[in-house]
């Protein structure tokens, strides 16, 4: 039986929130030539690449550049389970040097955000994940329980947090600790994109949330494996290349506890793919180029 179409926009959620300035205004993703398919809909993979042949011949030492800047140094890592929904107090130019210097080009923006959690144990330089981006504590207020990043430029271009407006809520994250319990996946913090909230729809108390996402991530994406979604970490049920969008089950408790189910369909979401699929694929590329010079 043909699966109903997806939820409208004023039936996904509660009462949108009214249009508000951006920081940063991008169009990424095109209007869909057509619905995006029902959440529960399980698509058909394709693989992108011939069956590599066995061979003795090494992997280059020295692989082709990628053009992405999601092969990034381990430096923070976190789990993509969610300390404390925070608010945004202030988002805003950081106030200007003493020495009235700064570099040329568009300037970052402090954000200032209130949290319960956070506070105990949290140090000047540590790395928080603020809606899965991973920033540097900048700033520490006790008397008035916030946290004060700098986004750079780079992070406002890349994430949704340049969207962000005082009373937002945010999904926040401390980095790992050598004792941690490794609840969720391995999340750098580092955001390959955004994406888009095309569709919720409830099954019993658990909620399916569809997300519409570039290829980029998408071919990184496989079901049964991991994503971060605002830093959340989530198990991918379907994913759909040629459609463009991929999707995901929240329970209860998981509801209860991030900013996402609060969204509304045509939010932006940040997306960071599972780092192993990072390096198999840039692997995988660099052995088939090997062996294309081998055959020519």
């Amino acid at each position: 039986m043909a699966p109903p179409p997806p939820p409208t926009a004023a039936s996904a959620t509660a009462a949108g929130v009214c249009r508000r300035p951006h920081f940063v205004r991008r169009g990424i993703f095109p209007s869909p030539s057509s619905p995006l398919p029902f959440a529960s809909r399980v698509s058909s993979a394709r693989l992108r690449f011939p069956l590599p042949r066995f061979s003795l011949s090494p992997v280059p030492k020295t692989l082709t550049p990628s053009s992405s800047s999601s092969h990034v140094p381990v430096r923070s890592l976190f789990t993509g389970i969610v300390e404390d929904v925070g608010a945004v107090r202030r988002i805003g130019p950081p106030p200007p040097a003493p020495s009235g210097g700064g570099g040329g080009g568009a300037p970052g923006v402090d954000l200032e955000v209130e949290t319960k959690n956070l506070l105990a144990g949290t140090r000047l330089g540590d790395s928080v994940a603020v809606d899965g981006t991973c920033l540097t504590v900048a700033a520490i207020d006790e008397a008035a329980s916030t946290l004060t990043f700098g986004v750079a430029p780079e992070t406002l271009r890349r994430t949704s947090l340049g969207d962000r407006a005082p009373g937002d809520a945010v999904n926040l994250e401390r980095a790992l600790t050598p004792v941690s319990r490794m609840g969720g996946h391995f999340v750098q913090g580092h955001v390959d994109g955004t994406g888009e909230i095309t569709a919720f729809r409830p099954e019993g108390d658990s909620l399916w949330v569809t997300v519409r996402a570039p290829p980029e991530i998408l071919r990184l994406l496989v079901p049964k494996g991991f994503v971060a979604v605002d830093g959340t970490s989530l198990t991918v049920v379907n994913v759909d290349e040629e459609a463009g969008w991929f999707d995901f089950m929240l329970v209860r408790y998981t509801q209860d506890n991030i900013v996402l189910p609060k969204k509304k369909v045509g939010d932006k979401v940040n997306l960071e793919a599972d780092i192993l699929g990072k390096y198999v694929e840039k692997l995988l590329a660099g052995r088939l180029e090997a062996m294309s010079k081998v055959d020519s």
